[in-house]
């Protein structure tokens, strides 16, 4: 096992890119164009409500405890024992090994406007693709951070702000003209109608903005940490509210609520506005940026809840068979399991009714999962400020403890409502039988939520042997 230490390889500007790279993805923007001109108030709020808590939360556990990359794992391992903080970390990664089939089928929806946009309902093209292109970037990783985070960096740049921002150019354009408008933007259409399909996608919206703590695990090799991790959250997040709203506002213009495809609706709003401008042509270059930046995300969430997780092995929670790295100090086992459980997932595409309803319960149980992680995040946040006020915090969530308890309060509680929203079947999507849809979900909790505590009942029995 190697024990070399991190090198100090990521400046603000790459740690911002990996943020970016890792939560700002254009695959998002076709679930929240389907709220119209309401999806600023809803975008808004979800910051206010979620992102917010969760960057600040954020940004002061990862600075107080910059010496661990155990990150989730260390945070609640501090707050509650180590059998919550396995717990914590395990929710991280099983959620993210859940989402890349989601993630990836976007990528190959995406590459099928470079060949021919119809594969992107052909659920063998789709399975194939997301395969190879999982294991690529698999292999990138396996080549150390370095490499890592100059994907990442290349990747956010050039495959998610570039696409995005010329998707709000093309939106703001169009407006501009004069071209006719798939929604009404006025003072009533602001807000949302406060029904439950509404509501339901808010989960699919929350998601959105997951991730902002996923980048604590590289604060050893962040330079001057205290001081550039806060800042790089701070920009980061920035960025991440005006494109998601701007682009998904950009979507809606051209393309039908009812009309608008989960995994394929972003080309698709760029197919309308191209041909509409006289430059079809330009279609499948653009296709091809964004399945760059979609790849580069995924390159960030692949390595990231390993890592994580990975600190748990010392510990012994893990078999000795994911307690080794290799030569760049990456754990290669890790990565190879992680690799199997994906390919196992992939081949929901075969069962379900269509891409889209795969797309979306997928996301549902990975939203899920990700939210259990969410709750002892901020329940440890709190925590920690009560019971360990004296630890050395060089960034604290403003407002004393009525701070912590309001800002991580407001996140917890948004967390529980959008985790039991997420077993209420969209109405818009065929998702088949609601015994298949509720079994899928509860079943998934199960089974992936007891795994920790099969482990750590594993482990005691080891320790009396």
């Amino acid at each position: 096992m190697s024990s070399a230490a991190p090198k100090k390889v990521l400046s603000v500007f790459t740690l911002t890119m990996i943020n970016i790279a890792a939560i700002a993805s254009l695959r998002n923007l076709p679930l929240a164009s389907s709220f119209g001109f309401s999806i600023v108030f809803v975008y808004a709020l979800m910051a206010l409500l979620f992102l917010i808590p969760s960057a600040l939360v954020s940004a002061e556990l990862a600075t107080t405890y910059h010496n661990s990359t155990g990150g989730v794992f260390k945070w609640v391992e501090e707050a509650f024992g180590p059998r919550w903080g396995f717990q914590a970390i395990w929710m991280q990664f099983i959620e993210n090994v859940i989402w890349f089939p989601t993630g990836l089928s976007f990528v190959a929806a995406t590459l099928a406007y470079v060949i021919n946009p119809a594969l992107a309902a052909n659920k063998a093209y789709m399975i194939l693709m997301i395969l190879v292109i999982f294991w690529l970037t698999t292999y990138i990783n396996l080549k150390g951070m370095k490499a890592s985070g100059l994907v990442s960096s290349v990747g956010a740049i050039f495959g998610t702000l570039i696409p995005g921002a010329l998707i709000i150019a093309l939106g703001v354009i169009w407006w501009t003209i004069g071209n006719p408008l798939e929604i009404t933007m006025t003072a009533k259409t602001f807000l949302p109608k406060m029904n439950l399909s509404n509501l339901v996608f808010t989960a699919g919206i929350l998601f959105s903005f997951a991730g902002m703590e996923m980048s604590a695990v590289h604060a050893k090799e962040v330079q001057n940490p205290n001081k550039n991790y806060p800042k790089a959250i701070a920009i980061s997040s920035c960025i991440l509210v005006a494109l998601l709203v701007m682009g998904s506002l950009a979507i809606s213009f051209v393309i039908p609520k009812n009309d608008v495809s989960l995994v394929a609706g972003l080309m698709d709003a760029f197919s309308a506005f191209f041909t509409s401008f006289h430059i079809p042509w330009f279609t499948p270059i653009l296709a091809f940026l964004v399945a760059i930046g979609v790849i580069s995300q995924a390159s960030t969430w692949l390595i990231g809840p390993v890592k994580g997780i990975y600190a748990t092995a010392h510990e012994g929670f893990l078999p000795k068979m994911f307690d080794k790295t290799n030569k760049e100090n990456v754990p290669y086992m890790l990565l190879y399991f992680q690799g199997a459980i994906v390919t196992v997932l992939a081949l929901l595409f075969l069962v379900m009714p269509d891409v889209d309803s795969t797309f979306w319960i997928l996301s549902a149980l990975a939203t899920q999962l990700y939210l259990i992680m969410y709750i002892l995040l901020f329940a440890a946040a709190i925590y920690l400020r009560f019971k360990k006020p004296n630890l050395e915090r060089p960034y604290k969530v403003f407002g004393g403890k009525p701070g912590i308890i309001i800002v991580s309060g407001t996140g917890l509680l948004v967390s529980l409502v959008v985790f039991f929203l997420g077993f209420v079947p969209p109405e818009q999507l065929e998702v088949g039988s609601i015994f298949f849809y509720e079994s899928f979900l509860i079943g998934g909790l199960v089974i992936f939520g007891l795994i920790p505590f099969l482990v750590i009942k594993g482990k005691k029995a080891n320790r009396q042997t």
